[in-house]
């Protein structure tokens, strides 16, 4: 997501580079080029007007210090703006209420069954929350099938009425339900249409009178770009919803709708579907948006990530291991599965700091540990343990027992003496600057 507009910004920026100051001549010049890439990317003309004339109305009135260029100061003022856009702060999800009913609303396709069952995982792991998913799409067979079998997959019991066809008696039956059984949290999944109809609008908004939720949360599909911004804005005019759901960011989208969503209806966008696994869902940070569309990357996103995936106790004993130089290819494999966990690899790269834009045309799928994997699981239980004893005659076997060569388990066992040698640097505390000068880039 947002790749296209990432490079268009990054060369309109470069229009000011070697400029000694900000003048209303080459800040026209710079803004020329945001504003088409902000329209190329699918974004309300209106929208990509207003924005450049407030970057402009902001650039024109700041007085640059000689220690920052003028693109420099551009990109911080744009940063800023962009964070504004797309609504200025995170806003979570209302927990109010015992039970808290959350009603989800959104056409045909956008992915509000699987959104339904993201959402019961997020709050269920997160928060703590008992959830039940309520099957109110009753025109559709394969919904009630589908979150029976999200459900199975989160260990959340599905409310159903098999016999009962009226959505209104069923979101009903599902918060009483609730009630009697112990759940503190209803999520309802509601029926679409492939269009906006009078119907499915009378339909929704009869459930939302039914049961007065605490939260309700529209679903949309960002690869629709301003379709989807419009078919927002008619649902919010009749269900008056809370926040917008932006689901399959991790696709081919241009990210207008993103950008333009929050100013048209003035709602918050409280999360965002980046893929197709069941904890593929977070919370919308604008800020953390705005840095990864300038190539800023997301380290703070990454890192809670990486927290969520490592025991504090297993990294305390990787620490001693690694102090007494005994971290084997155990442990090796032990970080790449936690690693895998962390989501799509590509998306984990974007998230460093000038990472993404080196790896744009790499394609890094879940399978790019497959060939390391195997070479390690063709080692002996003696060798993963004690990767010194690996001579050449037990790299030819390896590598026979792994379908790779000799010169891919090379590679591979020098990589590891590296990290190695690395993570114990850090651990260590020593010799950090050497460790850096040593790093691609970093050398003087």
């Amino acid at each position: 997501m947002f790749e296209n507009l990432s490079e268009r910004l990054d060369k309109s920026f470069k229009l000011l580079k070697g400029q000694g100051r900000i003048t209303e001549i080459n800040v026209a010049e710079t803004l020329k080029d945001v504003r088409r890439a902000l329209l190329d990317a699918d974004v309300n003309f209106k929208i990509a007007r207003d924005f450049t004339n407030s970057v402009k109305e902001k650039a024109l009135g700041q007085n640059v210090l000689t220690a920052i260029q003028p693109s420099q100061m551009m990109v911080k003022i744009v940063h800023d703006e962009l964070v504004e856009l797309m609504g200025g702060e995170k806003e979570e999800v209302n927990l109010k209420g015992n039970p808290t009913v959350i009603l989800i609303a959104g056409l045909q396709g956008s992915g509000k069954t699987t959104f339904s069952g993201k959402l019961a995982n997020f709050l269920k792991t997160k928060k703590g929350k008992s959830p039940i998913l309520v099957a109110g799409d009753v025109y559709r067979p394969a919904a009630i099938e589908q979150l029976k079998i999200l459900g199975e997959q989160i260990s959340v019991p599905v409310y159903t009425e098999e016999d009962n066809k009226n959505p209104v008696k069923i979101a009903k039956g599902a918060v009483k339900h609730a009630r009697n059984h112990g759940h503190d949290l209803v999520i309802v999944d509601t029926a679409g249409r492939l269009a906006i109809d009078e119907e499915m609008m009378n339909e929704i908004s009869s459930v939302k009178d039914a049961i007065s939720p605490h939260e309700i949360l529209f679903v949309v599909d960002s690869m629709t770009g301003q379709d989807a911004v419009n078919t927002a804005k008619e649902f919010n005019d009749r269900l008056n919803f809370d926040g917008v759901v932006l689901t399959k960011l991790d696709g081919d989208t241009r990210g207008g709708a993103a950008l333009s969503i929050k100013t048209v209806v003035n709602k918050p966008i409280k999360f965002v579907g980046t893929g197709e696994k069941l904890d593929a869902l977070d919370i919308f940070h604008p800020d953390r948006m705005a840095d990864r569309i300038l190539g800023m990357g997301d380290i703070v996103t990454l890192v809670e990530k990486a927290q969520e995936q490592f025991d504090a106790e297993d990294a305390i004993k990787l620490k001693r291991k690694l102090a007494k130089n005994q971290f084997n290819f155990d442990d090796f494999l032990k970080q790449i599965s936690q690693i895998k966990k962390m989501g799509n690899l590509k998306d984990l790269a974007g998230m460093i700091p000038g990472v993404g834009k080196a790896m744009k045309n790499l394609d890094m799928d879940d399978d790019a540990f497959k060939g390391i994997e195997a070479i390690i699981h063709s080692m002996t239980k003696e060798e993963r343990e004690s990767p010194s004893l690996i001579n050449g005659s037990r790299r030819k076997r390896i590598a026979m027992g792994s379908g790779s060569n000799v010169q891919e388990v090379n590679r591979l066992i020098k990589q590891f003496d590296e990290t190695r040698k690395m993570m114990r640097m850090m651990t260590q505390g020593k010799n950090l600057g050497r460790m850096m000068g040593n790093m691609p880039g970093m050398r003087r």
